[in-house]
């Protein structure tokens, strides 16, 4: 039993810094995304997937 919950846990920790890192690469807050990724779990990936990127802030200029 305690295998299983250290899993998910693993599994919980890494799906959530690879969210920051594809809300990085989207121009989107990783920080937040992380949080986000915390409390939604994978659902927040599949938002972050049918997202679009967010133009850039420098190129605006």
């Amino acid at each position: 039993m305690h295998v299983h919950v250290t899993t998910y846990g693993a599994v919980s920790a890494v799906l959530t810094l690879v969210n920051a890192n594809i809300a990085q690469c989207k121009n989107r807050s990783g920080l937040n995304w992380f949080g986000i990724s915390i409390i939604l779990g994978p659902l927040a990936t599949l938002i972050l997937a049918f997202t679009d990127k967010l133009p850039n802030p420098k190129s605006a200029e």
